[in-house]
């Protein structure tokens, strides 16, 4: 314990190598947010006119007596098939959306939109290197299998609570990347 009326100089703030200063939970947990609600519009832009489709492809087969019900059965396994491609299609046109927006957004300027609202960017860890298509592409890759293990992207976003000295997620340790403020 210091001696009675002695106090303790304030701590530096965390430094990424460059010497910029780390970002905060907050700010990070914030950025991703944002990112989040933009990839959601953008996926139900996509979604909902394609569920439309669908429907309207599948039901629009069916004649209708004239009380109004139903003229013969749909076909559970025409449906379930239809159902699987188009979701099929529709996973990999929103993986699509999700890689030119994490990927080419963070390759051009080292931030996505939510990232340049909280005013962060993501640099690499070794401050004479440049941002490169495959550390961002690595970054997302990370994330998108991430999300495949039970509790994955959980763990991965809080890593960095306790990463020490870096602050760094998981994505970003594999990666070789941090992220500061801009």
């Amino acid at each position: 314990m210091p001696p009675a009326g002695y106090t303790l100089p304030p701590r530096p703030p965390p430094v990424a190598p460059s010497g910029a200063p780390l970002a905060e939970f907050g700010e990070r947990l914030l950025a991703f947010v944002i990112d989040a609600v933009i990839l959601a519009a953008a996926s139900l832009v996509v979604w909902i006119p394609a569920m439309i489709i669908w429907l309207s492809l599948f039901f629009g087969n069916f004649e209708t007596a004239p009380d109004g019900s139903l003229v013969g059965e749909p076909d559970p396994v025409s449906l379930f098939l239809s159902f699987v491609a188009i979701f099929g299609v529709m996973f990999l046109l929103i993986v699509a959306i999700q890689y030119v927006y994490r990927v080419e957004l963070m390759f051009r300027t080292g931030q996505t939109i939510g990232k340049r609202v909280m005013k962060l960017r993501v640099v690499p860890l070794d401050p004479t290197a440049t941002l490169t298509r495959q550390t961002a592409a690595i970054r997302f890759l990370i994330g998108i299998a991430a999300g495949l293990v039970p509790f994955g992207n959980l763990v991965d976003g809080l890593w960095q609570l306790w990463d020490q000295p870096f602050r760094q997620c998981l994505h970003d340790k594999v990666a070789r990347t941090v992220v500061v403020k801009a």
